[in-house]
């Protein structure tokens, strides 16, 4: 379950540096979002993910390249002083160089993706959907794990329009990064 507490960005970040290290927060609009940690599936999720398009678009130098993909990256945007996507990719033409060490991200992302799971599901898909389209998220991956899907969502004209759902396939290709086929099969175990 995702808690969430009022306050001015001052106490929020005070309230949010002083979480337990098994609780992971945010802060969106005002409010400081509190959750546990990822659990396995979850974790693995993200993981499998940032392995596989990480090695094609930001590690491998025989990859299609051209992007840095970064799990549960610290990102400061407007109204957002700490928000953090399970994982999220920039294209290097947006952002050639990353940010110095100890700074966040100040850039919105190309691409965010977050792993569903029964204590956040509601969070990603009623708070941080209508977060990243309000700041210019151009494209969304929600991805559940227990029902083996993938939905894949482009912001266009206003709104959130539904590029593809991928779940049975073997391997995928999906925007914004249709130049690999990600296995699928491997994702569910």
């Amino acid at each position: 379950m995702v808690a969430a507490i009022a306050g001015t960005d001052a106490e929020l970040w005070a309230q949010l540096e002083a979480l337990p290290k098994h609780l992971k927060g945010e802060i969106i609009d005002g409010q400081l979002y509190v959750q546990p940690r990822p659990r396995p599936r979850h974790a693995r999720g993200i993981g499998y993910l940032g392995h596989y398009l990480g090695g094609a678009f930001d590690y491998d130098e025989d990859g299609p390249g051209g992007w840095w993909i970064v799990p549960e990256p610290g990102i400061e945007l407007p109204r957002a002083p700490e928000v953090s996507p399970d994982l999220a990719g920039w294209r290097r033409e947006n952002l050639p160089e990353l940010p110095p060490p100890g700074e966040p991200f100040r850039t919105v992302p190309n691409w965010a993706c977050e792993v569903l799971s029964p204590s956040n599901a509601l969070y990603d898909q009623k708070t941080k959907a209508p977060f990243y389209a309000s700041v210019g998220v151009p494209w969304l991956w929600l991805v559940d794990t227990r029902s083996r899907m993938i939905e894949v969502r482009r912001w266009s004209d206003g709104k959130w329009i539904v590029e593809g759902v991928f779940s049975e396939e073997r391997e995928a290709r999906m925007p914004p990064f249709e130049a690999i086929a990600v296995p699928l099969h491997r994702l569910w175990v």
